[in-house]
């Protein structure tokens, strides 16, 4: 049995739930807690990627970060730094398809974090990063871990993005779901199987995860 696929799809999403959480815990603390012309919109263009097909997502991150778009011809004439066909595109694809998932676990779960608390704290003469920090953050602790959790599973599903930036090169961009998918197309069913349920499993493991912290938080 061929584990790199697996050792990829890990690290793939361990990068990506690294970058994915801190991003998406700004985010979620913008849209919980701030007031700004066009929110809305913000919001929904943030929460976008969660709809659209993921070869669409991957379409656009083509034209964005390919070689012949502007943000890629930078990177490789002035940074001699090609994104495209390699595992750090893979990162940048599941940071996209998951990002949605964490906003809205962080957004929720902050909102619902007692404002009472927080207003004290500014009677205190405590800054907005010291009440973040001190009081938001540890008090919305499970709903950031749960989406946290979300994400890294979502990471490791991902698919269509990752197949339209980074492509299927064994040993270097071939993740789990892309080996089934090459193991399917090449009859190897054996294989697929076996990756399928390695895949299922810590899907499982995670919802399972997610469901515990919820049933703690309701609790």
């Amino acid at each position: 049995m061929n584990w790199s696929p697996m050792y990829l799809s890990i690290k793939v999403a361990s990068y990506s739930t690294l970058f994915t959480a801190i991003i998406g815990i700004l985010i979620g603390w913008v849209l919980a807690k701030c007031k700004f012309y066009g929110k809305s919109v913000f919001s929904a263009l943030v929460t976008l990627p969660m709809v659209l097909p993921p070869t669409v997502l991957g379409y656009y991150l083509l034209i964005t970060i390919g070689r012949q778009s502007f943000i890629g011809k930078i990177l490789i004439e002035r940074l001699n730094i090609n994104l495209i066909f390699t595992w750090k595109a893979a990162v940048i694809a599941s940071i996209i398809v998951s990002l949605p998932l964490m906003i809205r676990s962080v957004q929720s779960s902050i909102e619902s974090v007692d404002t009472t608390l927080e207003d004290v704290a500014r009677t205190l003469g405590k800054s907005e990063l010291s009440i973040f920090f001190r009081i938001t953050l540890p008090l919305a602790w499970k709903g950031i871990v749960g989406g946290i959790v979300l994400a890294f599973a979502r990471s490791m599903g991902e698919f269509g993005a990752t197949l339209m930036v980074a492509g299927n090169i064994p040993g270097k961009t071939q993740t789990l779901s892309i080996a089934i998918y090459d193991a399917v197309q090449g009859g190897k069913y054996e294989q697929a199987n076996f990756l399928v349920l390695l895949i299922s499993s810590i899907t499982i493991i995670a919802l399972l995860f997610i469901n515990k912290i919820n049933m703690e938080r309701k609790g």
